[in-house]
């Protein structure tokens, strides 16, 4: 085991990173030249979701502290990979940014010498939620790093960082995983059975985590059942603005649901923080510690909400894409193959020219969504457009 076996289906950067890493214990040893060639202080991983950008960083940050460039058995790596290592600082959020403050004290720690380890890396796994003064306060740091401090920055695609931070990193393009890579890890890793992994795989669409999520729960699959069955029910304008309601709803369940079982845990540990309750006492400062944590809160369920909408709005894009496959006899695998029935009797009273609109129409959405246009007034949109064609 090492820390490169959870980065399915994704050799190719593997390699890159390997290299990278005999550069940097080169560069340990005193070496210069060829030898350091394939390191650089500054790197911006990209990949569509699920394809592992963020466990990319994390190997690539243990396997630059572990004295076998990454093992995945020793203290360096385990601590990294958990997030306990104390020269590896890794940065994500759960809310809709990363603000400047939390950037200006990574800025700080990065200036300062590794305590333990052999590099201070620093991974920021949401690098596309920086705001700009967050961006502002980075962009030094990167530009004229400490002589042992490496960036690691993570986002969907290059064009989601600023171009003066984008400009100043090696750029690391993960792929799709293909869908043999994640059924074959489904079977091997997690005990799933062959049929089940296959349509997981499938379904996910190269993203690992949907992919345990498909495989190991039943609600899950229920849920993206009934999303797909959202094209065959629109049959006039109210069946449109009912299933567009529906989504909404179960969105805002499911985020609710997920929020639930961590909002109450970070309350009470803030309260035991604070010294709420102690002897009656309630510190002069723990009302507005706790409006900030519902803030977050409130924000966080958003994300969330946003997160599931999104999900949903790729499930019926592939829907749409196997029946335009069927239109046009691509002969490509259908990726709801178990909708094959279906998916053929609405191909053939559409076509194409209305397919390709309708996924338009879906893609349209998420655009508006991701600008924050209210989901609700999207999703009618949406529904409608993809009723008329």
């Amino acid at each position: 085991m090492t820390v490169w076996d959870d980065l399915v289906g994704q050799e190719p950067a593997v390699a890159v990173l390997r290299k990278a890493v005999d550069g940097a214990a080169a560069v340990l040893r005193g070496e210069s030249g060829a030898a350091v060639a394939g390191m650089t202080h500054a790197w911006l991983i990209t990949g569509p979701p699920g394809s592992g950008r963020s466990n990319a960083g994390r190997a690539f940050a243990a396997a630059l502290q572990c004295p076998d460039n990454g093992c995945g058995e020793c203290n360096d790596c385990r601590t990294t990979l958990s997030g306990a290592h104390p020269d590896v600082s890794l940065i994500r959020t759960e809310l809709l940014s990363i603000r400047v403050g939390e950037i200006r004290e990574l800025v700080r720690r990065a200036a300062m010498s590794p305590t333990q380890g052999r590099w201070q890396v620093m991974v920021i796994e949401d690098a596309d939620r920086l705001t700009e003064q967050a961006a502002d306060a980075l962009l030094k740091s990167i530009e004229e790093p400490a002589p042992r401090t490496v960036w690691v920055l993570c986002a969907p695609t290059v064009e989601d960082v600023v171009p003066t931070i984008r400009s100043r990193c090696r750029l690391l393009v993960l792929r799709t995983p293909p869908v043999a890579a994640v059924a074959e890890m489904l079977v091997g890793k997690l005990g799933i059975d062959a049929e089940l992994a296959g349509f997981a795989a499938r379904a996910a669409q190269g993203h690992i985590g949907r992919a345990r999520a498909l495989a190991r729960d039943e609600e899950v699959r229920s849920r993206r059942s009934k999303v797909l069955e959202v094209p065959f029910a629109l049959r006039d304008i109210g069946a449109c603005l009912k299933a567009a309601q529906q989504l909404v709803e179960a969105a805002k369940t499911e985020a609710k649901a997920s929020a639930e079982k961590v909002d109450e845990k970070e309350r009470l540990a803030l309260e035991q923080a604070l010294g709420v309750g102690t002897k009656g006492a309630r510190p002069r400062e723990a009302g507005a510690a706790i409006k900030e944590l519902e803030d977050q809160q409130k924000a966080r369920a958003k994300r969330w909400e946003r997160d599931v909408l999104d999900r949903s709005l790729v499930d019926l894009m592939a829907l749409y894409r196997d029946v335009l496959i069927v239109q046009t006899q691509a002969g490509t695998e259908l990726i709801n193959a178990e909708l094959s029935r279906p998916i053929e009797q609405f191909a053939a009273r559409t076509t194409p020219e209305q397919t390709i609109h309708r996924i338009d129409a879906i893609a349209g959405c998420r655009e508006a969504i991701e600008t924050n246009v209210a989901p609700l007034i999207a999703l009618e949109a949406m529904a409608i457009a993809l009723f008329e064609g």
